[in-house]
């Protein structure tokens, strides 16, 4: 099985439980849920013209909609050839869960590393057993996906990005419909924003919820 790779990288996790871990980054390209704000947009269509060798993939400079096909297998090579010494694998999107990611993470988890998900919640979740799922659930986005509740119940942690009271709201009420109690809950303010924050600062005070601040923005890394 091929994955649609857009970026492969090494770098801090900036977000939810494991914030300041080592982390390599797989990016895969495309996702119909059209976040208005979403700072990956260049991930979203999938693109016969955007397809490249993984040389050229892996030599971009810049945020482009480039991508490249990639095994587990290769992508394992590429870890061990690059020399990486995270042990966490973090894949991301894009939409990882339009893709079965079994394959992906058995093969990472069976040398020892850990592995990790951060989807929608709109595609069902096929993974690992061992995988951390970090459900971020895109409530009312123009693509009208449903977030699942399989998604919800398989999810580690619950990640929403928050800028108005109605973003809390529309979390409290997906919460209460899907019976979520005891799955932790980072809310994260879009863009940095004061407001969003301040407004994030409070829930988190007032719901016992956690806080989960994309220090990768804050300290300027990728």
């Amino acid at each position: 099985m091929n994955y649609k790779i857009n970026e492969l990288f090494e770098t801090i996790q900036g977000e939810g439980s494991f914030t300041g871990q080592p982390s390599i980054f797989i990016r895969l390209q495309g996702c119909p849920v059209g976040c208005s704000w979403c700072d990956t947009k260049h991930t979203w269509d999938i693109e016969l013209t955007d397809q490249v060798s993984p040389e050229i993939m892996l030599a971009k400079k810049a945020e482009t909609a480039q991508w490249a096909n990639f095994s587990a297998e290769d992508i394992l090579a590429l870890v061990k050839e690059k020399h990486f010494n995270a042990k966490h694998i973090v894949i991301t999107g894009g939409e990882p869960c339009m893709v079965d990611l079994t394959p992906l993470c058995e093969t990472f988890e069976n040398l020892g590393y850990s592995t990790q998900i951060e989807t929608s919640g709109t595609f069902e979740i096929l993974t690992t057993a061992k995988c951390w799922v970090t459900v971020s659930p895109k409530i009312k986005m123009r693509g009208g996906y449903d977030i699942l509740a399989s998604a919800m119940s398989r999810a580690n942690e619950i990640k929403h990005p928050v800028a108005t009271e109605q973003n809390v709201d529309d979390l409290k009420a997906l919460l209460a419909m899907h019976q979520v109690e005891n799955t932790p809950v980072y809310l994260q303010p879009i863009s940095q924003k004061k407001r969003a924050t301040e407004l994030a600062i409070a829930t988190c005070i007032a719901n016992n919820w956690r806080l989960s601040v994309q220090v990768h923005k804050y300290i300027g890394i990728e």
